[in-house]
């Protein structure tokens, strides 16, 4: 495929890298839509494809083209990107909060897919849902799939509206790792280890048990009670969590993250 991509901030580029890594897309195939001089130099120097100030006739060239701006940035970039776009094109989104339906109604074009990425994207180890607009082709679907999965895993939506769901769960999932991850290595530095050590500790725990989740047939019940020996430590943390409910928080803070979604989605 031939592809442009509109908006060269991290997310961006690494769909680029990844789409060049995994020889989906030849990097004479490759356009890199630059908003500035400098940053047109500076994405010359990467050598990750052809590299182009602003939007011109010959984005409407390529097979694809993946708008990666800032959601707030949109309705600028539409205003020219669709005095360019060709009705056979399909049109990648990966912007947060804006819909289907604006993005037809903005570009005037029909041929949306519309993607929610998450930040591990940028070592290849993302999850992305997506949806499309009606009138794309199956083989189309696909082919845009199969470019997303070389950044980590996808999962198509039928219904447009789940996407909100999975900007609370996945697209903002890794802020909460995060969060918790920062938590547990300040609990260890408070018991008496340095930083670094309390990092390490941490990280790799963390690591460790992702593998074990992901290659046990074991329930999340059944693993958490492997570590939990009656009237041992586990569970007296396990105790304290539940009596704090730290479960209903988390739930409650998602919850909270797909509102916050539907309302930037509906502006």
């Amino acid at each position: 495929m031939r592809v442009a991509i509109i908006g060269c901030g991290n997310m961006g580029m690494a769909y680029a890298k990844s789409f060049l890594q995994n020889n989906l897309v030849k990097p004479e195939n490759m356009l890199l839509v630059a908003r500035s001089p400098a940053r047109q130099t500076e994405l010359e120097g990467r050598q990750a494809g052809r590299v182009m100030l602003g939007i011109t006739q010959e984005v409407g060239q390529y097979d694809l083209v993946i708008v990666a701006v800032k959601p707030q940035d949109f309705s600028a970039v539409a205003r020219e990107l669709r005095e360019v776009v060709q009705p056979q094109q399909m049109v990648l989104s990966i912007m947060a909060g804006i819909p289907i339906a604006r993005l037809q109604q903005e570009l005037g074009h029909p041929l949306i897919i519309r993607a929610m990425p998450n930040t591990p994207a940028l070592i290849g180890l993302g999850m992305t849902a997506y949806a499309a607009a009606e009138g794309l082709t199956v083989r189309q679907i696909r082919q845009v799939e199969n470019l997303i999965n070389s950044t980590g895993r996808a999962v198509f939506l039928e219904q447009e509206n789940l996407l909100d769901a999975a900007t609370a769960v996945s697209g903002s999932g890794p802020a909460y790792f995060f969060y918790i991850v920062r938590a547990m290595i300040e609990a260890g530095r408070q018991l008496g280890f340095d930083e670094a050590l309390a990092a390490q500790l941490v990280k790799q725990t963390m690591l460790g048990s992702f593998h074990l989740l992901n290659n046990s047939e074991k329930s999340l019940d059944e693993l958490i009670k492997a570590v939990a020996s009656k009237g041992g430590t586990t569970e007296a943390a396990l105790t304290v969590f539940g009596e704090r409910d730290l479960a209903g928080a988390l739930i409650g803070g998602i919850s909270a993250a797909e509102r916050r979604a539907g309302e930037l989605s509906k502006g």
